[in-house]
């Protein structure tokens, strides 16, 4: 089973393409790669998620590229933690109004 990596630090010029051929060399595997992209203009956000095809090509690609320039900017790459359950919360503010 392969790990997700965070790639933080992430110039907005860089792409899929660009991370996948990086992340391959030395014959590392690439599963996947998703740039994540602000929804509202689909400009990047600066980070994304690379899928390796094992957990030796993710310790591999952390050590190599791990503070690494691409695209004129030094990479964060790590592990990727697991999305926490978001709590209600929200909304608040309740009680008076504006009436005193």
């Amino acid at each position: 089973m392969g790990k997700r990596l965070y790639v933080g630090n992430l110039s907005f010029n860089s792409t899929e393409a660009s991370l996948t051929s990086a992340f391959e060399q030395d014959g590392r595997k690439v599963s996947s790669v998703s740039i994540v992209t602000d929804r509202d203009t689909g400009r990047s956000r600066g980070f994304a998620f690379v899928e390796m095809a094992s957990d030796g090509d993710a310790t591999a690609a952390i050590k190599a590229l791990n503070g690494v320039e691409i695209d004129g900017r030094a990479l964060r790459v790590n592990e990727a933690e697991e999305r926490k359950p978001r709590t209600g919360g929200g909304g608040g503010g309740g009680g008076n109004r504006g009436r005193w």
